[in-house]
């Protein structure tokens, strides 16, 4: 297998910065005028037939079901000229997931869910090129050895971070808890914000960008933006300066939309790459001098922080049970951390 397709398959595996694309699907249905009264799970089941009668019923009671506008339960008889609106996630993938005892970082975990830091290098899901090794093996192998039964080829994600990006993600154990998450990363009420080191000076101190993303018409590696909206997804990335580094900046990034690559394909748009983000080219020297002693100091950067410098900072949501509001904050990984101190000190010699 050559370094290309390699490359191309890990870009189909792990390419979701916000991650709930593709783990879930939005559909419409009108009632025809010749429907007999029929309970709303079967009638689902019946129009979705990869489904279980208990996961439509779990989607029902997480509200993701609803009929004219409300949320409906899996007993409502549904009539000629309803219209049913149904959030639901997507059937179990085909890979095999083999318990790996891997060390991960949990931050916490119940009945329902599981929050875990992932360090930057880690896969979240098996798939090409990556079928073992990943956060979602090391789960499997985490729930083993509690003793607990979750099938995490059938559920869990709802969001996912790409493999070089580290911080917060949460996991659902249950059919429940995995509707009622889906909902809010659907509905971007989650709260979550990302740290990123990008090439240049940004200009303002804060602001959004907005653009249309998709496949990159000449590099399919890259996610591009289409700012006429010709082509790919509307998307909106809201940031804010933390600290300027004269040719680096430290952003937080608020995402409106959840778009693949958003955040590196939106900043590389504006002129501002990722900082050592070799698929857009920010491993290259963009912003500075043309002397050899800068040249060696950025060289180091790079090797203290070998990978693009974006991290999952926050995360928030509602509880599936409890309904309470949780809230986590990752700090920034040593990687990150040591490379912003290399920067400082730069700056003050």
């Amino acid at each position: 297998m050559t370094e290309d397709k390699d490359r191309e398959e890990d870009f189909d595996q792990e390419s979701h910065d916000a991650e709930s694309e593709g783990l879930y699907e939005h559909f419409s249905i009108k009632v025809d005028r010749g429907q007999e009264p029929l309970r709303i799970d079967k009638f689902l089941i019946n129009f979705r037939q990869n489904s279980s009668r208990n996961k439509i019923s779990q989607t029902c009671r997480a509200g993701n079901v609803m009929v004219n506008g409300s949320p409906v339960k899996q007993n409502y008889r549904v009539k000629p000229g309803d219209e049913i609106a149904v959030l639901l996630t997507k059937p179990p993938r085909q890979n095999i997931i083999i318990p790996q005892d891997i060390p991960i970082n949990i931050v916490y975990e119940d009945d329902d869910v599981v929050v875990v830091d992932k360090e930057a290098g880690m896969v979240v899901h098996p798939g090409h090129g990556n079928y073992d090794g990943t956060l979602i093996n090391a789960l499997a192998f985490h729930f083993e050895k509690n003793g607990e039964k979750s099938d995490l080829d059938r559920i869990g994600l709802v969001h996912r971070i790409d493999k070089d990006t580290s911080g917060l993600l949460v996991i659902a154990k249950n059919e429940y808890a995995l509707s009622f998450l889906a909902k809010q990363f659907f509905d971007r009420t989650t709260k979550r914000l990302y740290w990123a080191f990008v090439w240049g000076n940004i200009e303002d101190d804060q602001g959004t960008i907005t653009g249309n993303i998709g496949r990159h018409l000449k590099n399919r590696m890259q996610m591009a933006v289409f700012p006429d909206g010709s082509l790919g997804k509307h998307a909106v990335t809201h940031y804010k300066v933390l600290e300027r580094l004269r040719y680096v900046t430290w952003v937080e990034c608020k995402l409106e939309t959840g778009r693949t690559h958003q955040i590196r394909a939106h900043f590389k748009y504006i002129g501002h790459t990722l900082f050592n983000d070799e698929r857009y080219e920010g491993n290259q020297i963009l912003k500075g001098i043309n002397m050899p002693k800068y040249k060696q100091f950025v060289k180091n950067v790079f090797e203290i922080l070998p990978r693009h410098a974006l991290h999952a900072h926050t995360l928030g949501f509602t509880h599936p049970t409890t309904k309470e509001e949780m809230y986590f904050e990752s700090p920034m990984p040593q990687d990150m951390d040591e490379a912003l101190k290399k920067w400082r000190n730069y700056l003050e010699s």
